[in-house]
């Protein structure tokens, strides 16, 4: 197990605390309603789900949700969750090295994981992603905005330009986690390289990017 996931195992019980900040309550609202509207009637495809945060958001709207995540721990709290019968199932993968799933997909959801891709590996996962999705599918990609007071404070910056923060868990261990915070330039750029239709939303604590697949995939 790499040192994401192994990070990810251990706060498997308390990683939805994140979202119970006071501050970030009008936000989330607004995404939510989002989420639900861009994903209506779509076959979603939902990379690092973790303990289904967003599958619950997710599946009264779609058609279908396929969740992944690497960690057992927390897709063990995401199965545990209500559903709307027969729309959701999760699978144990990892976001780099997809299953081939025959493009039943037209539409991908990665929260709170853009972030989490060193810098020098972001175009490769972009392009393996997007062969399970549908030419012209939709994408989209939710993250966290750095917030002073408001965010983890970033404890270093490696040679490529990836950023990092140091977390302490309930069980006193302490964890080096990569957490990149990108502006809006750079995501139009990454996403323009590999789709279509840029269209990037900021909130105050979060950014959501969607963009379309290319009609022929390389």
């Amino acid at each position: 197990m790499d040192s994401l996931a192994a990070y990810y195992a251990r706060r498997a019980g308390e990683y939805e605390r994140i979202y119970a900040k006071p501050e970030r309550q009008a936000d989330l609202a607004l995404l939510r309603a989002r989420i639900a509207q861009l994903f209506s009637g779509r076959k979603v495809l939902e990379l690092a789900c973790g303990t289904g945060y967003w599958t619950c958001v997710i599946a009264p709207h779609a058609k279908h949700v396929t969740g992944i995540d690497a960690t057992e721990e927390t897709l063990e709290i995401a199965r545990a969750k209500h559903y709307p019968p027969g729309k959701v199932e999760f699978v144990r993968g990892d976001a780099y090295a997809l299953p081939d799933f025959d493009r039943r997909h037209d539409a991908l959801f990665a929260g709170f994981w853009w972030s989490h891709v060193p810098l020098q590996r972001l175009d490769g996962f972009l392009h393996a992603s997007e062969r399970d999705i549908a030419a012209g599918g939709l994408l989209v990609f939710l993250d966290n905005a750095y917030v002073e007071g408001s965010s983890t404070p970033i404890s270093r910056r490696d040679a490529e330009g990836n950023t990092y923060q140091t977390r302490r868990l309930d069980d006193g261990s302490t964890h080096e986690v990569l957490k990149n915070f990108p502006v809006d330039d750079e995501l139009r750029e990454r996403a323009g390289t590999h789709g279509h239709s840029v269209a990037i939303e900021r909130f105050e604590y979060y950014w959501l990017l969607a963009y379309r697949t290319k009609v022929e995939h390389g």
